[in-house]
């Protein structure tokens, strides 16, 4: 059956274990719909709450939810099993009807990572000379960390040519992306590629070891960035399946062959037109 992934948000000043009650309610009656509830997620500072299921219909999901509590999702959108296992982990192994939620007290290991990469800087040394070169390097430092700063990012380590960072929110690395874009100059004038700024972002679980981050979803979002044309952010399909319920434009790209994964990755472009 498909997997659906919902949205309830604006709870207010619902509590984890509401939200866990809830889900045992669900889990109740779930068999009469023929739908499994496999696991879900509790933003607590947001008061939003996510539900993965599988079910045959949106609307069997849903019915779930009326009958056993009436909380109702504000939006609900088919996810693949293939995606969800490769940025969330091994869930159906790990976290089946385990609530995990984002505050102080408990992580739930999700993370948005982004790298942004200063394009053509070996030429710009070239040309230009060093100095040049790295004043450039400096501009872009210093506007990326203004950035994380503003939206709770963390850089995990500079990459001589830009930056790795990850956040625990998935829409606020969107808005950081867009507010570094627009801080670095773009849109900028047609057919310049050196000097400019391009940004890739995933979503899913990364592993942690001595304040760095390592993982499929790491990698994936260093292969993305690099294949983002200068000036543009490109996301992974898991950032705009996890962005539900959020004002994001996304421009589907289409499925894209990346080194280092089996089977093309369907990209999304953020355009800067959007509000960050």
């Amino acid at each position: 059956m498909p997997i659906f992934m919902d949205l309830h948000e604006n709870l207010g000043d619902v509590t984890e274990e509401d939200i866990k009650k809830a889900h045992q309610h669900d889990l109740e009656i779930q068999d009469e719909f023929g739908v499994q509830f496999l696991t879900f997620w509790f933003n607590n500072p947001d008061g939003q709450a996510f539900c993965l299921v599988d079910a045959p219909t949106k609307e069997a999901a849903v019915a779930v939810h009326k009958a056993s509590h009436g909380l109702v999702p504000h939006d609900i959108v088919e996810v693949e099993n293939p995606t969800v296992s490769r940025f969330m982990g091994d869930w159906e192994k790990n976290v089946p009807n385990i609530a995990r939620h984002n505050n102080a007290e408990l992580d739930t290991g999700l993370r948005a990572i982004m790298f942004t990469d200063l394009v053509g800087s070996t030429r710009i040394s070239s040309r230009d000379g060093d100095a040049k070169a790295i004043e450039l390097l400096n501009v872009h430092d210093q506007i990326v960390r203004d950035a994380l700063s503003a939206h709770g990012g963390r850089e995990v380590k500079h990459t001589g040519d830009g930056i790795f960072a990850s956040f625990s929110h998935i829409s606020t690395a969107v808005d950081c992306a867009i507010q570094v874009q627009r801080g670095f100059g773009e849109p900028m004038g047609e057919g310049r590629s050196d000097g400019r700024l391009r940004i890739g972002i995933s979503a899913g679980e990364p592993v942690s070891q001595h304040e760095d981050l390592f993982g499929a979803v790491v990698n994936l979002a260093s292969r993305i960035c690099g294949h983002a044309s200068p000036g543009q952010i490109l996301v992974s399909s898991a950032v705009r399946e996890l962005s539900v319920g959020k004002p994001i434009t996304f421009m589907d790209r289409g499925p894209i062959a990346l080194k280092g994964f089996d089977d093309p990755v369907r990209l999304f472009e953020i355009p800067l037109s959007q509000s960050p």
